[in-house]
């Protein structure tokens, strides 16, 4: 099971994944509702009730959301932005002076100190106006020098960076280089310590750094000089704040992209630049679990921006069904649009009860939302993604035709296929779906490596071995055979509508299905496990999906009960619980029983260039 002691991992790989663990949670302080289901238990009370905002935040989120609304129509023209690559100096000016960069700075250092929720509320309006405005804000915010700093800073940090956001310095995160996605141990980068050790000048290239072209602060990320632990030598990344101001930070290139053509993202280099030691965040070492905390909250961001323009995609989709006439009726009166009007509409209510609950969760502090902020951002992105493909279908040719186009000759100038553009890096950007999918399988399987894993370990002393066998036998001898006893896991003493009841019984009984073939998975694999990433894929698709399906009945709970205008909520969930249902079967269906052997045999064989035949009558691709 101690994947680590596997023989036949290459060095390479066997220094990545020891960075991985040494930049995980050592431990879960707090209660998280995802790594219960795993376990095969359902935390209602955790869910229940579905948490709203109090009277006087929401008032604050209202009043700053309607200012912000009126920049965003008078500033920010989004058809113009995607068409010249660049946001207004005008519309910057304006969201600096409504302390737009400061939203999550605490109030105590000048910034606006909005809440998760209304933060998330923010990006959600901004989004479904202008993408590329929604990353400048979220790309500083979220990831940026901000969050880390509130997070990890001394209170001299705080201090001294915190009040320049007010006034409306942009920040920017740089970790990743040309030649390493996400694998850490491959840095290059390095922050080399000056002799009297008071400065470090870091050297290297950064690449894709939203916001870095333009950015008055950054958090770097570099190799400090190593450790020796456990007589082995220990990589070491560090974060520096790093002012441009500084000197030696050069921008080798804008990066120009398929969607999203207003924010500034580049290549830099930083050559030499001298940073003082005051400057490292979290200490030396720290670097990479800075990262990674930073985004179980920056991740929530995501969810935030993409169901804002999932709900923009839907008023469009809505309206022209009505319109729209074909055979003698509107074409949302045909069922295969119909479909695609029911599966959006229920999809967007389980992505906003998603988002709000992990939000409400984030501000509450008092759950371990790593889990549910990866499946937040996961579920989300992929859904949203699906939701700007039926756009563009129900809409047809006018969904492929730009927006300035349909309002040259007169249509409403509905702009469908920007937002189809800017929405595909989605599912890519702060951890692509399959980083997202690994992540949340590691954390998952959590409860029995720490329970396992020291017993197949060289490393644990042999007298130590039979105390931790039998305290092993003795969790597993309970807990495996409850994972076979019947148990709808109900919520107590709250009164379920049945419109939702079946669903929620099912959640309970699939719990500890998963949770069972979540560890015959490990019992079958051990340390072999690490690769079978399809395997693992299909586990998280399964438990992502219990996940929304629970937010969603949570929500309805609430709709049902506080409003008669939306106790059609009951409905939404209804349809999206019964889809997703079907996906968690079929997702069963092909855990061991699958051709995962046969493709990965033939793709090395693509690899190799046995199927290069397939690639004839071709002009070659320009490099």
């Amino acid at each position: 099971m101690d994947i680590l002691e596997n023989k036949n991992l290459s060095e390479g790989k066997r220094k990545a994944l020891e960075m991985a663990e040494d930049s995980r949670e050592e431990s879960w302080d707090h209660p998280s509702f995802v790594a219960e289901l795993f376990k095969g238990k359902v935390r209602w009370d955790l869910l229940l009730p579905f948490p709203e905002q109090s009277d006087e935040d929401r008032r604050i989120g209202d009043d700053f959301l309607a200012r912000l609304q009126e920049v965003l129509v008078k500033h920010i023209d989004p058809d113009e932005v995607d068409r010249t690559g660049d946001l207004p100096k005008e519309a910057v000016k304006a969201l600096a002076a409504l302390k737009c960069f400061a939203m999550k700075v605490p109030k105590v250092y000048g910034g606006l100190g909005l809440s998760q929720v209304n933060y998330n509320r923010a990006v959600h309006l901004v989004a479904s106006h202008c993408s590329s405005t929604a990353v400048w804000l979220s790309a500083h915010q979220s990831i940026g020098v901000p969050q880390p700093l509130i997070l990890f800073g001394t209170e001299e940090q705080k201090k001294k960076y915190l009040p320049r956001f007010v006034e409306g310095s942009i920040s920017a995160f740089a970790l990743t280089e040309p030649d390493v996605g996400s694998d850490p141990a491959r840095m290059s980068t390095v922050a080399t310590p000056t002799e009297d050790g008071q400065h470090f000048v870091i050297r290297g290239d950064k690449l894709w750094c939203t916001n870095g072209p333009v950015a008055d602060i950054l958090i770097v990320m570099a190799q400090t000089p190593p450790k020796i632990v456990n007589g082995r030598e220990k990589k070491q990344i560090t974060a520096f704040i790093v002012e441009k101001s500084a000197g030696g930070v050069e921008v080798l290139h804008r990066c120009d992209f398929m969607g999203l053509k207003g924010i500034q993202n580049g290549l830099l280099r930083f050559n030499g630049v001298k940073v003082p030691r005051e400057n490292i965040l979290g200490g030396e070492g720290k670097g990479l679990k800075i990262a990674l905390t930073t985004l179980n909250t920056g991740r929530l961001t995501m969810p935030a921006a993409v169901t804002g323009g999932s709900k923009w995609c839907l008023k469009i989709a809505r309206e022209w069904s009505n319109e729209r006439v074909q055979w003698g009726s509107e074409i949302g009166k045909h069922e295969a649009v119909a479909h695609k009007l029911a599966a959006m509409a229920s999809t967007i209510f389980a992505m906003d009860a998603v988002t709000h609950l992990t939000s409400a969760m984030a501000d509450q502090k008092k759950f371990d939302i790593r889990l549910e902020a990866a499946m937040a951002k996961l579920c989300c992105t992929e859904a949203s993604w699906k939701i700007v493909d039926g756009t563009i279908q129900i809409r047809g040719g006018r969904g492929y035709e730009t927006g300035p186009s349909l309002r040259a000759r007169g249509e409403k100038g509905y702009a469908v296929e920007r937002m189809m553009r800017d929405a595909r890096i989605n599912t890519i950007i702060e951890g692509t779906s399959q980083i997202m999918r690994l992540f949340i399988a590691r954390e998952a399987m959590d409860t029995h490596v720490n329970r396992i894993m020291p017993l197949m370990s060289r490393k644990t002393k042999a007298s130590d071995k039979p105390r931790l066998l039998l305290e092993a036998m003795k969790f597993y001898s309970v807990w495996y055979p409850a994972q076979y006893l019947p148990s709808a896991q109900l919520p107590e003493g709250v009164q379920i509508p049945h419109q939702i009841k079946p669903h929620m019984q099912y959640i309970g009984r699939t719990a500890k299905r998963l949770a069972r073939n979540l560890f015959h998975a490990m019992g079958l694999y051990q340390q072999k496990l690490e690769a079978k990433q399809q395997l693992m894929s299909r586990l998280v698709n399964i438990g992502t999906d219990l996940f929304a399906m629970a937010a969603a009945c949570s929500k309805a709970l609430k709709c049902a009960e506080g409003s008669k205008e939306r106790e059609n909520a009951l409905e939404l969930a209804d349809l999206f619980c019964r889809q997703a249902r079907g996906r968690v079967e079929k997702q069963f269906a092909a855990l061991f029983i699958n051709s995962d052997a046969k493709a990965y045999r033939l793709a090395q064989d693509v690899l190799a260039g046995k199927y290069a035949w397939l690639e004839n009558d071709i002009v070659a691709p320009r490099a």
